[in-house]
Parts: C-alpha cells; sequence; structure tokens
C-alpha cells in the first residue's frame, strides 16, 4: 500500500462492549498511519471523574451533579513513544490503566445515558475528525459522530466469549475478579447500550458486520485492510 498517495477516510467502528473495538481500531490506525481517537476511552473519563468526585456511586449516578461540572473535565490522547500508544488523559493526569478497571465499567453505561455528557464527547470526537485520516470506536460513531464515514464497521461477539476475553485481560492484570459478575455486567451493559434514549447502540444501516467470536485478531485485521484498501482504491 502507498499510505502517501492514498484518500484519507474516517473509519467508523461500532459494536458491543468487551468485543476488542478499541484492540482492532488502535491495530488499524497503527498499520495506516491514522490518528487513532477511542470515545470509550473518553465515556470512562468522563466516568472516572464522576467516581473521584462522589457524583456516582453503587451504580447510582447524580446525573445533574455531573452535567454542572462537565467544563471542569479536560479529555486528550497523548502518544507515548515508549510502548508506542495512545493514552488517555483526565485534566492533565494520565488515567490509561485506571479508566479500565471494573469500578469504571460498572458505572460507565449510565454516565453514557446523560444527554450532556454525550452532546459534550460528541462535539469534541467531532474536533478531532475534521481532517479524516481517523479511526474512531464506539456505540454511536457511525451513525451519530460520523454518520458520513466512508468505512462504517459493526463489531460483535458471543456475551460469553466477550466475559471470558474481560476475564482473562484483568486477571492478568493481577485483579481478582469473578467471571459469572463480568458475564452479567457484559449483558447489562448491551441492555443499557441498545435501550438508552440518546444514541441507542445500533447498526448503521451501511455498516459492514464483524462477528469475531472465533477468528484471530491477524485475521480480523487482515479483513479490515483489506475493505480500507478497496475503499482507497477504487
Amino acid at each position: 500500500m502507498e499510505k502517501a498517495t492514498q484518500p484519507k477516510i474516517i473509519i467508523a467502528i461500532d459494536g458491543h462492549s468487551s468485543c476488542g473495538k478499541s484492540t482492532v481500531a488502535k491495530q488499524i490506525a497503527k498499520e495506516l498511519g491514522y490518528i487513532y481517537i477511542d470515545s470509550g476511552a473518553m465515556y470512562r473519563a468522563v466516568t472516572l471523574f464522576a467516581l473521584r468526585n462522589k457524583l456516582a456511586v453503587d451504580g447510582e449516578v447524580n446525573e445533574q451533579g455531573l452535567i454542572d461540572r462537565l467544563d471542569e473535565i479536560k479529555i486528550e490522547f497523548r502518544f507515548n513513544p515508549e510502548n508506542r500508544r495512545n493514552e488517555t488523559y483526565l485534566n492533565g493526569e494520565n488515567v490509561e490503566e485506571e479508566i479500565r478497571q471494573l469500578p469504571v465499567s460498572q458505572h460507565v453505561s449510565p454516565v453514557a445515558t446523560i444527554r450532556e455528557v454525550r452532546e459534550a464527547m460528541v462535539e469534541l470526537q467531532q474536533e478531532m475528525g475534521k481532517n479524516k485520516g481517523i479511526v474512531m470506536d464506539g456505540r454511536d460513531i457511525g451513525t451519530v459522530v460520523f454518520p458520513s464515514a466512508e468505512l462504517k464497521i459493526f463489531m460483535t461477539a458471543r456475551p460469553e466469549v466477550r466475559a471470558q476475553r474481560r476475564y482473562d485481560e484483568l486477571t492478568a492484570k493481577g485483579q481478582e475478579v469473578s467471571f459469572d459478575e463480568i458475564l452479567a455486567n457484559v449483558i447489562e451493559r448491551d441492555r443499557i447500550d441498545s435501550s438508552r434514549e440518546v444514541s441507542p447502540l445500533k447498526q448503521a444501516d451501511d455498516a459492514l458486520t464483524l462477528d469475531n467470536s472465533d477468528i484471530t485478531r491477524e485475521e480480523q485485521l487482515d479483513w479490515l485492510l483489506q475493505k480500507v484498501q478497496q475503499l482507497t482504491t477504487a
């Protein structure tokens, strides 16, 4: 591929929680030399802010309290040359590891249902992507944030497969977690994400489905790169 001569596009990757959207989005961005914008990390950073400020406790979110303090939340992505990846910063602090832990996972869906939170994040995402050459993943990238994206992917996998991946990821980091609790969290997040009033999770009419329950990361990356090549060399 001649990256320099190819027109840049927007790649929108949506889908269910814990199906590897962020992993493949980072891979394809690195392969293409695109900017990776992790929308999920943005909502997780807002959730972490809420947890730290006692605006989210035991699954309950103080919506108005969080809305009133949205202007205190600054989110950015910085490239770390040591591990060659983008990392999430909340108000100048690297929170990449903390936002991936279970307390944030348990509260992120109700935070993400708040209209004012989503509007603020969408505005920031659109500003980040105005020059194209980006990859974004989330729940509503192809339907709300970038409905005119040239390539839209809807990723999914069986709930049990997603729960196992999440369990393996957390235990590898030394965390003591319950598979049943994680599976219940995956199923509940699917329910909340698909039924919320603001920007519910749904597949865009022109999105391609990628079920990665039974394929490797290498196979899905190859599949995606083929789709990009078809669009940029047509």
